[in-house]
């Protein structure tokens, strides 16, 4: 590396998806520019989130695709146990490539970077505290902050031996596969996890507080994902909370519940929610949080602070990797980019996103309550379908399809779309850009459908 000057035109904190696009962008502006990063880059997504998460669906999907080939005529009667270790070495291998990719991408475009850990000193600076325990002090023109977020856990007031659990960091450096596992939490990211481990054959306790999961999805993903988990045989603890977790002699945890039952598992994972990654002497330079602990932003991404800014889910909004990389490199393309910029920014409308559960659902728009509370009852349509995919005619084995088109008003506008089922990330993402675009019911019908499909539903229904 290069020696790192002591002023920059653009100084952002926080090496994840946001930050590294942010970074990038400017300094391919021109903009001299220098990026902190506390642990290793690509943040959350890249080493403990999305990409790892990912290789491991891909590995219990594979299972579940092994585990019918025999009604597709293959005999797959020799041995296909699963090597935990062997995939987790490959996959921290993988992920450390990508780290490396990520630093020749900042070299690259000219952009600094070191490691370390950063806050604002009583000067309004940002002091970096190096692995090393070195301080150097930097200061820059413009500012961001791009922490991200890090795993909540209960109190030990809430959960006695709440420690003995882990996080979903935790689930990463799993050496082996616990035999029996327990997950709290009804979100996106238990719900991926339970569904990793019961394909792999792990037995799968999942504890929700309320009757299903995903609970902020569209009710035609939060019923079809619970009642398949159940047939699926993962053991879902409805209305259920942990009070007490008690370690036996032999390792195993011993889980109290609200409704008295005990669940007694190998390991427990808590997926109980995210907060905002900071600690950065904010109070030195006065930049206000709301009630949640997350950075106030407007709408062009500038903290009350001049010249200081923030994104991502240090900001909460829409906690998703490519909204933090559109909104990171909106901002430098207005703060560097010229007046061709300059009143462009994130919308936050209509992102679409998607749970890697198993099977797959996705999501874009408003939810049907969400619609009838905005439009007003009389104002929307509904059109679903129901089926299962033609993959499975083969075998006794069934996994579901739901879909869920919401229109609105005379011309019958797509103001939400809701799918459960085999390969829905990538359905979405073309159904993304139409609904993006302002695509009405019309539109959808006059797309020839591509048969047989599972997605033609979408432009057939009636």
């Amino acid at each position: 590396m290069p020696s790192i000057a002591q002023h920059y035109k653009y100084l952002v904190i926080g090496g994840g998806s946001g930050g590294v696009a942010s970074a990038r962008r400017a300094a391919k502006h021109g903009a001299k520019t220098l990026l902190i990063e506390g642990k290793a880059l690509g943040g959350t997504c890249v080493n403990v989130g999305c990409v790892p998460k990912k290789v491991m669906w891909y590995a219990s999907d594979l299972a579940g695709k092994l585990s019918i080939a025999k009604d597709y005529g293959f005999n797959v009667a020799g041995d296909f146990s699963f090597n935990w270790s062997t995939l987790k070495e490959k996959r921290d291998a993988y992920v450390k490539r990508l780290n490396g990719i990520y630093e020749k991408n900042l070299e690259k475009e000219g952009v600094d970077y070191v490691y370390g850990w950063a806050k604002f000193n009583p000067d309004g600076k940002v002091e970096v505290t190096s692995h090393d325990g070195k301080k150097v002090v930097y200061s820059a023109d413009h500012i961001l902050i791009a922490t991200g977020g890090q795993t909540a856990l209960p109190s030990e007031e809430q959960v006695t031996g709440v420690k003995l659990g882990i996080d979903s960091d935790g689930f990463f450096e799993l050496e082996k596969q616990p035999k029996r596992v327990a997950i709290v939490g009804a979100g996106y990211i238990g719900i991926e996890f339970a569904g990793v481990f019961n394909g792999l054959g792990s037995e799968t306790h999942l504890i929700i507080r309320g009757d299903t999961v995903l609970r902020k999805f569209d009710d035609i993903i939060q019923e079809t994902v619970t009642s398949y988990y159940e047939k699926s045989g993962i053991n879902v603890h409805k209305q259920s909370q942990v009070t007490k977790v008690t370690k036996n002699e032999d390792g195993s945890l011993d889980l109290l519940l609200t409704t008295g039952k005990t669940v007694q598992v190998d390991e427990l994972i808590w997926t109980i929610g995210r907060k905002s990654l900071l600690g950065l002497g904010l109070d030195n330079i006065g930049v206000k949080q709301n009630e949640k602990g997350q950075v106030i932003v407007d709408e062009y991404q500038r903290t009350n602070v001049p010249n200081v800014y923030s994104l991502g889910d240090v900001v909460g909004n829409v906690e998703l990797t490519p909204v933090a990389i559109a909104a990171g490199r909106k901002l430098s393309n207005r703060l560097f980019g010229g007046d061709q910029f300059k009143d462009r920014k994130m919308d936050y409308n209509n992102v679409p996103s998607v749970v890697f559960s198993h099977p797959e659902s996705g999501s874009i728009g408003l939810t049907e309550k969400q619609a009838i509370e905005r439009f007003g009852k009389d104002q929307i349509k509904v059109y679903q379908s129901k089926f299962v995919s033609m993959f499975y005619a083969m075998s006794e084995h069934k996994s579901p399809i739901a879909y869920k088109l919401i229109v609105q008003g005379d011309n019958e506008k797509v103001v939400g779309l809701h799918i459960v089922g085999d390969s829905s990330a990538e359905i979405l993402q073309g159904f993304g850009v139409a609904i993006k675009m302002g695509a009405t019911k019309a539109d959808f019908d006059n797309c020839v459908a591509i048969h047989p499909t599972s997605a033609e539903e979408l432009v057939t229904m009636v």
